[in-house]
């Protein structure tokens, strides 16, 4: 269903330009009201505009399911393709460069809280100074499938305790509850979950193309810095999009569904669906 008041689009190219969501984070004045309602009142209707080819829709009506099967099959390829962590480690080292790394140091920060926390909360923040209910619902089911993404990812890492490749030793060193952190790739957990949270929100072929793209670039660009084995981008990538799908209500995994409040506006609570 196309909104012809305001694209998310638009809001993200709002809050990059902006830089960080703190700036809302001022206090009013004696006897004023607070400072969103102030900038607000101050600003009047929003109403920004819709560039062509671009869509903001509400989460889908029937998710697909995620299954234990689909997971499984997912696993044994991550496994699979974990034979070439070592050659494809070695390979890239070979011919690593100054330039390569000035590139991986751009997409790397997709990864990172200053890039994809701006985008989320600021998104949130955006919908309210807008007074747009439906931009601050996706600004929320975005920031919720980067919490969980990151919660997720923080969690595996403990329970596996993979050793980094740039630490002596080969592909297959783990030592579960170690402090080791190298699986999943945290960095990529979260590019992809931020890819897939947007690109959800903006039903647009080209910015999904980007999104998608920044991302895969962020995986390579962990793989560049040997901060990563193969096999931890590919699982930071399947965990980034299953989060975001299931707290965009896109999929259900495993039976579960997000939080009624982030799919229907006049939802109160937190509690799953299953």
């Amino acid at each position: 269903m196309r909104n012809h008041h305001s694209t998310l689009l638009a809001v993200v190219m709002l809050v990059a330009a902006a830089g960080s969501p703190s700036a809302l984070a001022g206090q009013a004045g004696p006897g004023s009201g607070g400072f969103v309602e102030q900038v607000r009142d101050s600003l009047g209707p929003v109403s920004l505009p819709t560039p062509p080819g671009v869509t903001v829709v509400a989460p889908a009506g029937r998710p697909g399911e995620f299954r234990w099967y689909h997971a499984g099959a997912i696993l044994a390829g991550i496994a699979l393709v974990s034979l070439l962590d070592e050659t494809v480690r070695d390979q890239l080292q070979a011919h690593r460069s100054s330039g390569k790394d000035d590139v991986a140091g751009v997409f790397r920060r997709m990864g990172e809280v200053e890039v994809f926390g701006t985008v989320g909360l600021g998104t949130i923040a955006v919908g309210i100074l807008s007074g747009n209910p439906r931009i601050r619902r996706a600004g929320e089911r975005i920031s919720a499938g980067l919490l969980l993404g990151g919660t997720l990812s923080i969690i595996t890492k403990e329970v596996v305790g993979r050793r980094r490749p740039d630490l002596t030793g080969g592909a297959y060193r783990f030592k579960p509850f170690s402090g080791r952190d190298g699986w999943p790739s945290g960095h990529t957990t979260m590019a992809f979950a931020l890819a897939a949270s947007v690109s959800d929100e903006i039903h647009s072929t080209p910015v999904t193309i980007g999104l998608y793209s920044a991302a895969t670039l962020t995986g390579w660009s962990r793989l560049n810095d040997n901060r990563h084995w193969l096999s931890d981008v590919l699982a930071g990538a399947a965990l980034g999009i299953t989060s975001a799908k299931l707290m965009n209500g896109h999929w259900r995994v495993f039976g579960v569904r997000a939080p009624k409040f982030l799919l229907e506006p006049d939802a109160v609570g937190v509690s799953l669906q299953f």
